[in-house]
């Protein structure tokens, strides 16, 4: 029998990127009980774990790693030569803030313009000032950026590796100008990176948002309580059902039950609480409460890949690798909060058009100073990379065309879901492709960076036809983390699962605010934007609780 475990105005499923937001902003007038539920642990938990989350470059660690990852893995994919996706989520404080890249990428304008179209409110002129308030940026407050805002953003101008200014040169000298600011006034061009990082440590939205808020009474946080189904009376949700050290218990929400599982747990959630595609539903023996195929359809993704060369310079491979460079970089951090230790993997990159017919960038640029060819098993060896001196291009498409799906495998709530992204399935997300690395060789042959490289590693000189470069890309490729879109919002009931307030169709007291309810998915990494779905979902939860 399941027992009770209290009662509470709004509860949220998931202290994730937006789930941390939503905590912190509806707790903050004292006049509302919040109850958060997250399914994993604390990222302060005093565990070897928790330390590479707080250090930026330990995330190759937590990448496979079940204390804090849900370790998901994607379904053999044709468009990816059968390869199976691992697909990392965070299970911690701070959701997949605590366990990604850091880096800061708002999205092309246009973007939001499409969402505002799709969603009326979403527009870009309706978000901006959002983004502006969420900010404290360190290159200082304009038209674009914002200061002051509870979430600091590193410039992320110093203690770079030099051979980030060549590759920005060839990118020049390839004809991508540099851009300073890929938040501002233009997202085109090649530049270094903005950080969620603070102080040489990760700034996750647990670390900004929640750990301030949980000093007040009002907010409940409840760590390794995994939420199996949204209580409902009819068509109104009024409180939960969670897993707690083995108990079943089930919490009451006098106001709303939010969901901010994420792109994967959300749509599963829902199907296993009666909403999603009915047949699906019936075939689990799961009642249908609403039947709406939207639910966990129009999976997004971005896919990516990376060109690796073999350098006649050292790189962060020559440090990184020898015990006396982990030891002498490890002391640095430990001692300055600087070095390697202290930045993401990604020192550079940048946006481009693989057609000059296009009106707004459709392909991201990765450069890393080291490379990571050797496997380990078990892990993303980002502290130990190869032992030579070895550099990265990658690059992932911004707007793919192809679409998949989430679906239940099992009534069992701890069962994983099925996910299959379908990459690569249309004609135009291939041609796009295509184009674009050979564009990595393109900036590798350019003065500034061929005097540089020994040789070609992935995928090789040999690989030169269309076709052979078609099929690497196919076998190379994979992920880069950015499901998004599987409970999307939209104003129209038959194509979405919830309106532009984030409010599902068809029920009462249930909202949906993370990446899975993008309308459509954005060009760029996608932690900005779920943490701007907290903040103005948080407006719309209370703006409608004064009505």
């Amino acid at each position: 029998m399941d027992q009770t475990a209290g009662e509470t105005d709004f509860i949220i499923v998931g202290a994730g990127s937006a789930g941390c937001v939503l905590a912190n902003r509806l707790s903050e007038n004292g006049r509302h009980r919040v109850s958060v539920l997250e399914a994993g642990d604390s990222d302060l938990a005093p565990r070897l774990a928790s330390f590479f989350v707080q250090m930026p470059l330990g995330y190759g660690k937590l990448f496979y790693d079940p204390k804090v990852n849900w370790m998901y893995k994607a379904e053999p994919d044709p468009g990816l030569a059968g390869q199976a996706d691992h697909i990392p989520r965070g299970k911690i404080l701070g959701g997949s803030s605590s366990i990604n890249a850091m880096v800061w990428i708002r999205g092309h304008r246009a973007d939001y313009d499409e969402w505002g179209q799709a969603a009326p409110g979403w527009g870009w002129d309706a978000v901006l000032p959002a983004f502006r308030a969420i900010e404290d940026n360190e290159a200082g407050a304009d038209d674009w950026r914002g200061t002051g805002g509870p979430l600091f953003i590193s410039e992320n101008r110093k203690g770079l590796h030099w051979i980030v200014q060549d590759y920005i040169k060839a990118a020049g000298e390839a004809g991508l100008p540099f851009n300073r600011d890929f938040n501002g006034a233009e997202q085109e061009g090649a530049g270094v990176y903005q950080m969620t990082i603070k102080g040489g440590r990760r700034n996750s939205t647990a670390r900004a948002f929640l750990h301030p808020a949980m000093k007040r009474k009002n907010l409940n946080v409840i760590t390794r309580a995994q939420v199996t189904r949204v209580v409902m009376e009819g068509r109104r949700a009024v409180g939960v059902e969670y897993l707690k050290d083995g108990q079943r218990l089930v919490m009451k929400a006098r106001r709303e039950v939010i969901l901010s599982g994420g792109a994967i747990n959300t749509p599963q959630l829902l199907m296993l609480s009666g909403i999603g595609p009915g047949s699906d539903l019936q075939d689990f023996g799961i009642p249908v409460l609403v039947d709406n195929p939207n639910v966990g359809s129009h999976y997004s993704d971005h896919h990516g890949i990376n060109y690796t060369w073999e350098m006649n310079v050292p790189t962060y491979n020559d440090i990184l690798r020898p015990w006396w460079g982990k030891l002498f970089v490890g002391a640095q951090y430990l001692l300055t909060r600087s070095g390697p230790l202290a930045k993401s993997i990604n020192h550079g990159g940048g946006f481009f058009r693989t057609r000059p017919d296009l009106e707004r960038p459709n392909m991201q640029l990765y450069m890393q100073a080291f490379s990571t060819l050797i496997p380990r098993p078990g892990e993303r060896p980002l502290l130990t990379p190869d032992p030579f001196s070895g550099l990265s291009l990658g690059l992932s498409n911004c707007r793919p065309s192809s679409r998949g799906w989430v679906k239940l495998t099992s009534p069992d709530p701890l069962a994983p879901p099925s996910i299959t992204a379908n990459a690569f399935s249309t004609d135009e997300d291939v041609e796009e492709m295509l184009a674009a690395v050979k564009f990595l060789r393109t900036i590798a042959a350019q003065p500034s960076f061929a005097p540089l490289v020994k040789r070609e590693l992935r995928p090789g000189p040999d690989v030169v036809s269309d076709e052979a470069m078609i099929a690497d890309f196919r076998q190379r490729s994979g992920t880069v983390y950015h499901s998004s879109c599987t409970a999307r919002m939209g104003a129209d009931a038959a194509t979405s699962v919830c309106d532009p307030r984030g409010r599902v169709h068809g029920v009462e007291g249930l909202r949906v605010f993370d990446a899975s309810a993008f309308p459509n998915l954005i060009a760029g990494n996608t932690n900005a934007p779920s943490i701007l779905m907290g903040w103005r979902g948080a407006d719309m939860v209370l703006a409608d609780a004064r009505a």
